[in-house]
């Protein structure tokens, strides 16, 4: 157990996440989602959270870990083509982690995730979050437009507003 992260974690209110992601980017955000999502079939899903839950903690969740269970909860693995694209933040481990439905995946790999979640980092540490967000969100588009351009009906399969836990 490490417990200086459990006191870190522990002691992060939650409003904490609200100063990073205020409702201004909250909705520049959105607007970059809903307006991405019109110009591919993938669906993009960004979630935010401040703190880990105290039972993640004590598991020892690492933000991957993290990532990963939330992904399968918000159910962005269920999409019409396998196109579903989790933007992660974990404010107080400072880590951004992408985790892409299979069919995604295959396509851009983990070097492009890797690549886009330093680059939100360094933004993110210049205390650029929704800069950050956008570029990210921009990036990962481009990629989706290249690999899945719309066909016709393109029905929005999950939430373009963030989720802050």
């Amino acid at each position: 157990m490490d417990w200086s992260r459990f006191f870190r974690h522990s002691a992060q209110p939650h409003w904490w996440t609200q100063r990073a992601f205020p409702p201004v980017a909250q909705e520049a955000v959105c607007e970059a989602i809903a307006a991405s999502e019109r110009s591919h079939r993938g669906e993009l899903r960004f979630v935010v959270e401040g703190g880990l839950p105290v039972a993640e903690l004590l598991q020892g969740v690492t933000p991957r870990r993290r990532a990963l269970a939330l992904f399968a909860q918000l159910g962005v693995w269920d999409t019409q083509d396998n196109s579903g694209v989790l933007i992660y933040v974990q404010l107080v481990d400072r880590r951004v982690e992408i985790v892409a439905d299979r069919g995604v995946d295959a396509r851009l790999g983990e070097a492009f995730w890797q690549a886009v979640c330093r680059r939100m980092e360094a933004a993110f540490a210049r205390g650029d979050f929704q800069s950050g967000a956008l570029a990210a969100i921009a990036e990962i588009s481009a990629e989706l437009a290249r690999h899945y351009p719309p066909l016709g009906d393109n029905p929005n399969e999950l939430p373009d507003r963030p989720l802050l836990l």
